[in-house]
């Protein structure tokens, strides 16, 4: 069973580190060590057996930390169980149907084998950074669509799997 976890993520309005928190303490729960890092602050990922990266979606594309991570680490992450989720529409969708990652995360998915990717809703609140989350905001379309019932359903299903893998 691996001991040690990364949950790495990309966030702009912080989010998304919400998300990753509440995946590390289910993680936790289930008697893993996990570290929870914005991916931009992560050195090398040699000590952790396994790892969670996510990211917010902005215009169609993983958040630039999210990206850049995946990009600096993929040999580590290719010989290590990777999970990925993505944060995003600012809507209901994410809790009703499954949403598929956006074409960047598609294909890091199959450079590194990734096992799975969940896309949960997103939250864009007032004083949010950024002129395109402004424009969203004064147009009505803010709001917290997270759910966290979900991410926590999710990830004690990573933890089930990484708690079974032979170690």
């Amino acid at each position: 069973m691996p001991s040690s976890v990364l949950v790495a993520y990309g966030t702009t309005n912080g989010s998304t580190a919400q998300i990753a928190e509440a995946v590390a303490e289910v993680l936790r729960k289930d008697g893993l060590t996990v570290d929870v890092l914005p991916a931009q602050s992560v050195a090398s990922v040699a000590s952790y057996e396994a790892v969670v990266v996510g990211g917010g979606v902005y215009a169609g594309r993983w958040q630039k930390h999210a990206r850049r991570f995946v990009r600096q680490h993929s040999r580590a992450l290719a010989g290590r169980p990777l999970w990925m989720f993505s944060s995003g529409p600012l809507d209901a969708s994410a809790s009703e149907r499954d949403i598929p990652p956006v074409p960047g995360v598609k294909k890091a998915m199959t450079r590194l084998d990734a096992r799975e990717h969940v896309t949960f809703g997103g939250c864009l609140e007032e004083g949010a950074k950024g002129w395109v989350a402004r424009t969203i905001l004064r147009n009505g379309k803010g709001g917290d669509f997270r759910d966290f019932t979900a991410i926590e359903t999710w990830a004690a299903h990573v933890a089930d799997e990484l708690t079974h893998m032979s170690g």
